[in-house]
Parts: C-alpha cells; sequence; structure tokens
C-alpha cells in the first residue's frame, strides 16, 4: 500500500536553519521541565503537555466499522494531551483504503463510543478527522461501481502512487484504473453536506470536536493545487474560487458544531498524490485569512520537508517553511512531519509552532510524552504491521517503561557520570530514540550521520 501518511511522520534530526539550536543539559536528560512537557490552552481544553497524537490510518476498522481493541489502542496512548482518530470516512463512497473506520452509519457512531469513554476516562480530548479520499480511490469503493467524485477527471500520475482492492487482495497504480469524474456544480452542496453530518455523527458519538482533513491529495485538497484542479467554473482557476470548496466545507461544520471545536490540516507543500502548487503562499496565506474569519479552534500543517510520496527531503528554510502561516493564522497552531524529541522541543522553544503531532514514534511507544520527558530509550516501529487488520500485533502489544524506570536510570546516570556517558549512551555519540538493548536489527544506527542516511530513505506512510 502506498499509505497516505495522516501522520506517521518519522524521527530524524532537525533540518532548516529555523529549527536549530542546541538543548540545555539537563532539558537533554529530563532533568528539567522540557518544552513539550509545559501545558497549554487550547480553547475550553487544557492540555498537560504539547504532544498531540496523529491522525493515523491503521486498515483495522474491518468492514468500515472500529473495533473493539481500538479502545485499548488509543487509551494506551491518552495521557491528557490532545488525540485525533485516524482519517474517519463521512460517506461510503469515501473510502479508497481497505478497513478504513467511517462516521456516517448509526453502527459506526455506536461502535465509536466506547472507544471515545476509553480515550476521556484517560483525561484526554478527542477529535475525530473528517476525511473524503476523492480520486484517491476506485471504482471498487464506490455504489455501483461509478466513477470517483472530485475536482477533475484527471487521475492520480505516477506508478508509485497505487491502492489496494477493498479486501486488499490486489494492487493497481491509480493511472492504470478508471478515472475519476469532475463533479457538475449541483453535486457540490451534497458533497459538503457530507463533512457537516460527519461533524454531527462525530458529537453524537462522543467526540470533543472533529479536525476537517484537507490535506495530503484528498477530496478538499484536490480543489485547493492548481496540479490537479483543471475547472473553468466557480470552483476553479483563481486562488479565490478553488478555495471555494474548502471554505464551504469550513463554514458547513463550524455552523453545525460550533468554530471552538474545528480545526483544519493542510499541507501546502506537500506534494503526495499529485498535489501540487509552484507557489503555496499566495494560496495558503488567501485561505488562512478566510479560515480567520471562522475563528477556528486550531491549523494543523505538515512540515516542507515531507516529499512528495511520503519521504523525508532536505528543505531550504529560507525559502520553504510554515512560519509565516503560523504568523497569519489567529488559531492554534500545529505542526506535523518528522518530528523527534530534540526538533520537537526546538520547534517549541523557538516558537515555530503552539504544539507538535507525533505519528510513528507513538505507534510503538504509547508512553511517548513520558519517554521523552525522561529521555528514555524509544522502542523501534515495525513498518509491515502499519495496514495490518491484526488487532493485537503492531497495535496494542507495543511495550510501556517500567513504572521504576525513572529511579533505576537515576541510579545507572550516577555510575555513568565518571565516564562521559548518561543512560549507558555516549554523550556526543548517540541520537535520540536508540533502543537500548536490543538487538542490532531494531535499533536505529546511532551516529548521526547514520541516522541522516536512514531517514533521507524513510517513507512516511
Amino acid at each position: 500500500m502506498t499509505g497516505h501518511g495522516d501522520g506517521l511522520e518519522g524521527s530524524y534530526p532537525h533540518q532548516g536553519s529555523e529549527l536549530k539550536g542546541t538543548l540545555s543539559q539537563a532539558s537533554r536528560h529530563g532533568h528539567d521541565v522540557i518544552p513539550l512537557m509545559k501545558p497549554f490552552n487550547l480553547g475550553k481544553f487544557d492540555l498537560p503537555h504539547r504532544m498531540v497524537y496523529a491522525p493515523l490510518t491503521r486498515c483495522r476498522a474491518l468492514g468500515g466499522v472500529p473495533q473493539s481493541a481500538a479502545a485499548e489502542y488509543y487509551s494506551q496512548r491518552a495521557t491528557g494531551g490532545l488525540m485525533l482518530t485516524e482519517a474517519t470516512c463521512v460517506a461510503i463512497e469515501a473510502h479508497g483504503y481497505p478497513n478504513v473506520p467511517g462516521i456516517y452509519t448509526q453502527e459506526q457512531i455506536e461502535a465509536w463510543k466506547p472507544i471515545v469513554k476509553a480515550v476521556h476516562n484517560k483525561k484526554s480530548p478527542f477529535f475525530l478527522q473528517l476525511w473524503h479520499t476523492g480520486r484517491a480511490s476506485s471504482v471498487d469503493y464506490q455504489p455501483g461501481g461509478k466513477p470517483m467524485p472530485s475536482s477533475t477527471s484527471k487521475p492520480i500520475p505516477g506508478k508509485e502512487y497505487t491502492i489496494f482492492t477493498p479486501d486488499g487482495s490486489k494492487q493497481a497504480a491509480f493511472e492504470d484504473l478508471p478515472p475519476p469524474r469532475a463533479v457538475a456544480i449541483s453535486e457540490i452542496p451534497g458533497l459538503v453536506d457530507l463533512y457537516r453530518v460527519g461533524a454531527r455523527n462525530s458529537m453524537k458519538a462522543g467526540f470533543d470536536g472533529v479536525e476537517i482533513h484537507g490535506a495530503h491529495g484528498y477530496l478538499i485538497d484536490q480543489f485547493l493545487k492548481e496540479s490537479i484542479n483543471d475547472r473553468t467554473d466557480e470552483y476553479g482557476g483563481s486562488i479565490e474560487n478553488r478555495c471555494r470548496f474548502c471554505i464551504e466545507v469550513v463554514k458547513a461544520v463550524v455552523d453545525e458544531v460550533g468554530s471552538d471545536v474545528v480545526g483544519i490540516r493542510l499541507s501546502p507543500f506537500t506534494e503526495f498524490y499529485g498535489a501540487y502548487e509552484s507557489d503555496p503562499y499566495p494560496l495558503y496565506n488567501y485561505l488562512l485569512k478566510e479560515l480567520n474569519k471562522f475563528n477556528l479552534l486550531y491549523v494543523h500543517m505538515v512540515e516542507p520537508r515531507i516529499g512528495r510520496t511520503m519521504n523525508v527531503i532536505e528543505v531550504d528554510s529560507s525559502k520553504k517553511s510554515l512560519k509565516t502561516f503560523k504568523k497569519l493564522s489567529n488559531a492554534a497552531f500545529i505542526a506535523a512531519g518528522g518530528y523527534d524529541r530534540e526538533n520537537g522541543i526546538v520547534a517549541i522553544e523557538s516558537g515555530h509552532t503552539d504544539l507538535v503531532c507525533y505519528g510513528r514514534p507513538w505507534i510503538a511507544n504509547p508512553d511517548l510524552p513520558r519517554r521523552y520527558e525522561l529521555d528514555a530509550p524509544i522502542t523501534k516501529y515495525d513498518r509491515s504491521t502499519f495496514y495490518s487488520p491484526d488487532q493485537v500485533k503492531g497495535y496494542t502489544d507495543y511495550p510501556f517503561l517500567p513504572e521504576d524506570y525513572e529511579t533505576n536510570q537515576k541510579g545507572q546516570d550516577n555510575g555513568n557520570v565518571e565516564n562521559g556517558t548518561v543512560n549507558g549512551r555516549a554523550e556526543n555519540g548517540a541520537a535520540h530514540g536508540i533502543v537500548n538493548g536490543a538487538s542490532p536489527a531494531d535499533q536505529v544506527t546511532a551516529g548521526a550521520s547514520a541516522v541522516l542516511d536512514k531517514v533521507k530513505k524513510m517513507t512516511v506512510g
């Protein structure tokens, strides 16, 4: 599967001058309150730390219905901070991946309720991400085998972008499949209404709010980006026209549930699924100014270092940065894309973002905030289990730190201070994220140059 990478960010050293910085020795070793662990007031939600659980597609909602194991999965990772669900379909025709959840039937609403309750029992606010894949689907997912609704009739280009059949048995490139269809203007109000009903159903299920998925080449992004939207009507052409659908969706959702519980995710620079804008600044400057009129709770943006196949790329931050957008937005700001402990700390400390979204590391470390607070070893994730339907392996079976880890670690630190190591790691030779004591196959390479080599090859989804 070519995963859509909703939050499946990798872990790598920070890149770009605006995020460069050094951590104090105390911060590196958890003796002070690191910026990631400082409280944040997100509207009516008092968060104990700045870490947000990313919207991570896991393909375990059999038949589109969340399973009981999801209650354990999400609650394991709930630590009081903001939690986002995996991308959740607003209609049957919104699907494009096997076994992803929906929020358009009563059965799905009821299935979400115990999952929400489990997260609330851990004192975390829980938002559902509203999703329509648009052309990032196939006729196999569409009622009656109809073409997929989109802003365009152009298929997703490139052999690297593939899709599985609903049963996961076959895989093909989008460009080799029947193309999507450009929806008529008369159909657009119905598409907008799907998001509104999805928001209403989310609140019925007990969620605290919703995040509108406007990123990564899915339906909203298919209207936003110039590389996809080839319409000549009032939904295409100019920046104002290309933003129209997104703004109408936001208005419908806000009118339904209130602006104080609505966020939106956007990817100005990421070119996934052929979604490309030659100069993202005019488009997103205009869009954010329009979104400011709604007083949204937050804007969630993907870093420019996430490339066209969700790989990590080197970026000149003087030319591509989220900094302009954070200044422009009147909402709280969440940044996502390749964050680890160190660059997350720097991002908060420098004012680059208010909150940091974490994906892959949190999959494999259900207690990730505690590990970052203590600068503890990080368990390496198993990529092969990201999209498995298995309800346990790679889902709820990742380990927690021992309760007495901090006490034991202090003893080790005292024993190692004379030889220049901390926590058994060379002070200047080990990157964050190493699994101490694991087999070589399970460890991240310790040398900083080796880590950088690895992350250049790392895919996000």
